[in-house]
């Protein structure tokens, strides 16, 4: 067994533990430099770091394998990456950019299988007359057509 294998084994075996943790992103540099990212559907405290990186970090025999080990919390401002993440992120606000180069700064307003659905508002000319008019808008947009998404923090 490799030691990527292991250490595969040793995070999976932590997360299947904790069913609400799920891997954004792991890797193993050239100097077994293991890097772990991690997300939660209720988020992720520092103790959820902790027990991973003790899982994984436990179970290797350091005279063996000469590795460093980071566990992290994919941060509030990195892009998501999973579905499984939109779905947590329902309610807040996006800003998104699909593969055609369309932006959105809209509301995930909810998942539907591989699809999310964005609502927002806009200002609009009046179809009869002069001024405008308050539209909210919806689009449906494939997850395979999202080219780069991230939640917008407000204050």
């Amino acid at each position: 067994m490799t030691f990527k294998d292991k250490v595969n084994d040793l995070l999976n075996g932590a997360l299947d533990e904790n069913p609400d943790l799920f891997l954004i992103e792991m890797t193993i540099s050239q100097d077994n430099k293991i890097m772990v990212v991690i997300d939660g559907d209720h988020g992720v405290t520092l103790q959820d770091c902790i027990n991973i990186s003790r899982a994984i970090e436990h179970n290797l025999d350091k005279d063996e394998y000469d590795f460093g080990l980071d566990v992290a919390s994919a941060g509030a401002t990195a892009p998501l990456k999973l579905l499984r993440q939109y779905t947590k992120n329902i309610g807040r606000k996006l800003k998104l950019i699909t593969l055609d180069q369309e932006k959105y700064e809209a509301t995930l307003y909810d998942v539907v299988e591989d699809k999310i659905v964005l609502k927002w508002k806009t200002r609009e000319a009046k179809a009869v007359g002069k001024g405008k008019v308050t539209v909210e808008k919806e689009a449906l947009i494939p997850f395979e057509n999202i080219k780069e998404a991230s939640v917008i923090i407000s204050f």
